[in-house]
């Protein structure tokens, strides 16, 4: 049983988009442009009219030398990690390690979405700490998934076990210089780091490789800039952009020159040494983040009109939330009908949707379909979609979607409870439901049911356990708070109509004189209705 649909939208179209950028630039009239550069790069030669194109990165052709020079070892036989790794001798357990299975395969580039011609070329380098080799495992994994969907083709992964990561170069001098031998063998051009690194491990590190070198945060940005489709995400995403780039702001030559006044044509206050460059490009981004600001918080009142609007009828909000590509586009789109865009791709839709859907029982309420979180969602994001998020957290109800097909579940779902008691929405009610059974192993759908025994098991895509997950929804939506008893005059079939809409009709029968109705309404409707209730006692 699905529920009928009161409203469809058309699919977005996906614009063309560009290949991975460290994050967006700032043009001279203070908006977003894309840039090839890292972050510093991309500010210094679109912020201000008059400046040149900043140089990029150097970039190092293949060299001659083996994939694993340098030190970083590769492991036969032993996978991603070897689990016994603390036996290994110490030279052994601190090198650099490949993992297998992560580079990017494409039979036929032009088949590939979200990417141009030339895609650039990457290695990712993560660290290992205190976490467990499968957290590891997975956490790589989940960056080459984001690597590829910013439109790029992974050529390595490396890993490298420390007890945490180096305060200067993220991974330390020695592996740095090999990590650099790895680029240059690989012909990479970029290198992505699994954290956030800070803007001197960024500069410092750059210095070393001497390609392009970005974090997970900015990769996410890149991301949802590419995704942002409506006004209000797309200031949104930049945004968050601005707010990452910056601390990061670095300057060359002219950037860090002064503008200086002299001569008696100069006005009193003006002589001598002026404001650099790097500090007028500073304060550029600030104004443009406190007009970003203004604008939000206009587009936000508007957002908030409209949940006011339907707290006035007392219609009853169910929020889809969930880790990104667990499928919650897909299970709004199977039980409304929305149309929502739906894809194999992390991130793939960012605006909110919202659609009324009916319950079996005549109910009507509204779904909405939310951003998807992922494992250390940057705090720019979670601040700049704040009012978003604020969706979840005014929802009666959270359907919490998890992907059963995936390898950690159980820490996709840490992570987005995570999320929510960050924009404090811990609090609503939570309906667990396990999408892809399809595909999914038995054995991970029956771990995540022992956590959660109430979790409803569906496949979005089949549209297996959709009914169960209806009648879960009937049991679980808010009823109105009033039963009332009234007998409703022909002539006000308005108030008829009211209770059928918001209301839960309980029996009803004609009489001569009206409407019989026996219903659970909202406290608003039945005063409305205090007057007919005397007709039934008559």
């Amino acid at each position: 049983m699905s529920l009928p649909a009161e409203s469809a939208v058309t699919s977005p179209t996906r614009e063309p988009s560009s290949p991975i950028d460290s994050v967006s630039g700032i043009d001279a009239d203070g908006g977003a442009t894309r840039g090839d550069g890292n972050i510093s790069e991309a500010v210094a030669r679109v912020l201000t009219a008059d400046s040149g194109a900043a140089e990029p990165a150097d970039t190092v052709g293949p060299a001659d030398t083996a994939a694993d020079a340098g030190g970083a070892i590769t492991l036969p036989g032993l996978g991603f990690y070897d689990d016994a790794g603390d036996e290994l001798a110490v030279e052994e357990r601190d090198a650099l390690r490949r993992m297998p299975g992560l580079t990017t395969e494409l039979a036929d580039v032009t088949e590939v979405e979200y990417r141009q011609l030339r895609l650039e070329q990457v290695v990712l380098i993560g660290v290992w700490t205190t976490r467990s080799i499968e957290d590891a495992k997975t956490s790589m994994a989940e960056l080459a998934q984001l690597a590829e969907t910013a439109g790029s083709v992974v050529l390595d992964a490396l890993v490298q076990r420390r007890d945490k990561p180096d305060t200067a170069t993220y991974v330390g001098s020695g592996k740095a210089k090999e990590l650099a031998e790895v680029v240059r063998a690989a012909g990479a051009d970029t290198v992505i780091c699994d954290g956030e690194l800070t803007p001197g491990q960024l500069r410092q590190l750059e210095e070393v490789v001497k390609v392009k070198v970005i974090d997970r945060t900015a990769l996410i940005l890149d991301i949802f800039a590419q995704h942002a489709t409506s006004k209000e995400g797309k200031a949104q995403v930049e945004l968050a952009q601005l707010q990452y780039m910056l601390p990061r702001l670095r300057g060359w030559g002219e950037s860090m020159s002064r503008q200086a006044a002299s001569g008696g044509r100069a006005p009193i206050g003006t002589r001598g040494p002026g404001e650099t460059k790097i500090e007028t490009d500073r304060r550029r981004l600030r104004a443009r983040i406190s007009r970003l600001r203004r604008e939000l918080r206009e587009m936000e009142t508007v957002r908030e009109t409209k949940r006011s609007a339907r707290r006035r009828g007392a219609v009853p909000s169910v929020a889809i939330a969930g880790y990104t590509n667990a499928g919650k586009s897909s299970l709004l789109n199977r039980l409304t009908g929305a149309g929502v865009l739906v894809e194999n791709a992390l991130f793939a839709t960012l605006d909110p949707t919202v659609r009324r859907a009916t319950l079996p029982d005549g109910r009507v309420f509204t779904l909405t379909d939310t951003v998807g979180f992922v494992r250390h969602l940057p705090h720019q994001i979670v601040e700049a979609f704040r009012s978003t998020l604020e969706e979840v957290a005014d929802a009666d109800l959270i359907i919490h979607v998890v992907d059963g097909s995936h390898p950690d579940p159980i820490g996709q779902l840490s992570a987005v409870r995570e999320v929510l008691n960050d924009i404090d929405a811990g609090d609503v009610p939570e309906l667990i439901v396990v999408n892809k059974t399809d595909i999914a192993d038995k054995t991970t759908v029956a771990g995540i049911k022992r956590i959660a025994p109430d979790a409803v098991c569906v496949s979005a895509r089949t549209g297996a356990g959709l009914e169960e997950l209806v009648e879960a929804l009937a049991a679980r939506v808010p009823h109105p708070q009033v039963e009332v008893d009234v007998l409703v005059p022909y002539n006000r079939g308005d108030l008829v109509a009211r209770i059928h809409e918001s209301g839960e009709v309980l029996d009803q029968a004609h009489t001569a004189t009206g409407t019989e109705l026996r219903a659970r309404v909202s406290a608003g409707l039945a005063a409305d209705l205090d007057a007919f209730r005397q007709s039934v006692d008559a």
